[in-house]
């Protein structure tokens, strides 16, 4: 039988779940069992995919083609695990699911309750697990323990333990124990509470895992294991790592919370191998070849979590090259309001990432006749592969007011232009061209260089594509279309010939980066950034 951990989340939002949970999948995977993951979240929306990056941060995209929680980017990143649809639920789809069972008359007339109905939803979505090439099934519960809209969610897993026998299944509550500065003391009485509310529901946590700024004393911990009703051992701390994020793991594995995860299942202990992961932490915390800068000209920048896989996989590219990344994040309304000079001076390489809608684009384009005119190592990325495409027709085939319908539909020149599919699409939810789709790419440019292979797939998030009528007139002032879609002809990556690094591409390449295995282009965007 597939065991079961369910990880939930108490005192405030933003502890860390999904990196905690990613970390534990880490260890356990390296200990040489099988995992999959999961992300169980409150909100009615069906998906994020219509949800403000300010609001949600990123929508992470899978291979096949859900939008979900940028989670699931620390389960992939950490664990080199794919993710898919059953990967994550929410509030809205679990009732969606249910309501349409109810139209359809699958109830038989029965009352339709959020007992047992909603509930044996969940489980059957936690079920999707379960499966001969599936060890240990780690699912993840949103939000915070006291929210009314979790109540279902932890109801579920209640439930779903009780069927599988506590030798299967096991609770993780990661919690908080503040430092009040006024005070000079930690407190465990928000932790104490926050447990007593899932004990109030008939959930006992097996194992606490606490979030804090300084170290616990023992007296901390022994207060937390009596009046939490854990065992001593099995109160962890997870303190504020100095560096980076992929630290979490080791300091996890030096408290042995796999080994008592394995313990509490009766599975066997096997050795940890984790010294390509303390080598790879070793590369981001003292890196050997110097130091590069990364402006990144994005349209959401205050939120740092709208753009969480890009700056990872950045740091992925530094870890690859051996170099520190430090990353420039601009806003490209300021862009617009002074100039890209002001701003962009003086760094290694520039970036434009996704995004969506007018706001700011103006400024993308401007970096990106920055990094043209000025050799500066450039990547765009889908939105940011259009602004390169944009300021190219403006300022070298002298298309005066070049743009994209999206922004100007009664443009003269619409170099970028709604795919012929989407025209008769007018729901927003889950209607993009989305998911893993293949492309081939053209021999001796850097996208084959840089890929080692002229066959590719890669993920999408997009409505507008190159407008291929204007293919030619590209090519013939200097623009190679590198990676094509076989089927479609779709145009998937440019360059530029006489740029030491100008690509860009309609996919997003930083979902499936990893910092053991960073992606290609942005191994050889910070190649030609140190390059530089």
């Amino acid at each position: 039988m597939t065991k079961h951990i369910f990880v939930t989340g108490g005192v405030v939002s933003s502890l860390g779940k999904g990196i905690t949970a990613a970390s534990i999948a880490v260890l356990l995977k390296r200990r040489g069992y099988r995992i999959k993951m999961q992300k169980l979240d409150p909100y009615l929306n069906v998906d994020p995919g219509t949800m403000s990056p300010f609001q949600h941060g990123e929508v992470y995209v899978t291979d096949d083609g859900a939008e979900t929680d940028l989670d699931l980017g620390h389960y992939e990143r950490f664990a080199e695990i794919t993710c898919s649809r059953q990967s994550n639920y929410t509030t809205g789809s679990i009732y969606s699911a249910v309501i349409s069972r109810e139209r359809e008359g699958g109830y038989l007339g029965k009352t339709v309750q959020v007992i047992p109905h909603i509930t044996d939803e969940i489980k059957k979505a936690i079920s999707k697990l379960d499966g001969d090439d599936v060890d240990i099934a780690i699912t993840e519960i949103g939000g915070t323990v006291g929210d009314i809209e979790s109540l279902p969610f932890l109801e579920a897993i209640r439930q779903y333990r009780h069927k599988i026998g506590r030798e299967n299944g096991l609770f993780i509550h990661l919690t908080l124990v503040p430092y009040i500065k006024a005070a000079g003391e930690m407190k465990t009485k928000p932790s104490q509470q926050s447990v007593g509310i899932l004990q109030e529901i008939g959930i006992v946590p097996d194992i606490l895992v606490c979030r804090c700024e300084r170290p616990l004393s023992e007296e901390h911990k022994d207060k937390l294991s009596l009046f939490c009703n854990v065992r001593r051992e099995l109160v962890i701390e997870e303190q504020d790592v100095k560096h980076s994020i992929y630290e979490v793991p080791i300091e996890l594995a030096k408290q042995d919370i796999d080994k008592y995860i394995l313990e509490l299942f009766n599975l066997h202990v096997n050795d940890l191998k984790m010294d390509d992961w303390i080598k790879m932490v070793d590369t981001v915390v003292n890196p050997k070849s110097g130091s590069v800068e990364i402006a990144v000209v994005g349209k959401y920048t205050s939120l740092r979590d709208s753009y969480k896989s890009i700056y990872e996989a950045i740091i992925h590219g530094g870890i690859a090259n051996d170099v520190k990344v430090n990353i420039r994040m601009i806003e490209s309304e300021d862009i617009e309001k002074h100039s890209a000079e002001k701003y962009l001076s003086g760094v290694d390489g520039i970036l434009i990432p996704g995004g969506f809608g007018d706001r700011g684009i103006e400024g993308k384009i401007q970096a990106a006749k920055f990094a043209r005119e000025n050799k500066i190592p450039f990547f765009g990325i889908c939105l940011g592969m259009q602004c390169a495409v944009i300021e190219f027709g403006r300022n070298v085939l002298n298309y005066r007011n070049a743009n994209s319908s999206e922004f100007n539909p009664k443009t003269k020149y619409p170099v970028i232009d709604l795919m012929a599919e989407q025209k008769k699409v007018t729901a927003k939810g889950g209607t993009m061209r989305l998911g893993q789709y293949p492309c081939e790419i053209k021999p001796k440019t850097k996208a084959a260089m840089t890929y080692g292979s002229l066959k590719i797939s890669e993920r999408h998030r997009h409505r507008y594509e190159f407008n291929p009528a204007y293919r030619k007139a590209y090519e013939k002032k200097g623009m190679v279309f590198a990676g094509i879609n076989p089927s479609t002809k779709l145009t998937e990556i440019i360059e530029l010939v006489d740029h030491p690094w100008f690509v860009a591409c309609q996919f997003h390449p930083e979902f499936k980066s990893r910092p053991l295995a960073a992606h290609p282009l942005f191994r050889g965007f910070i190649k030609a950034a140190a390059k530089k």
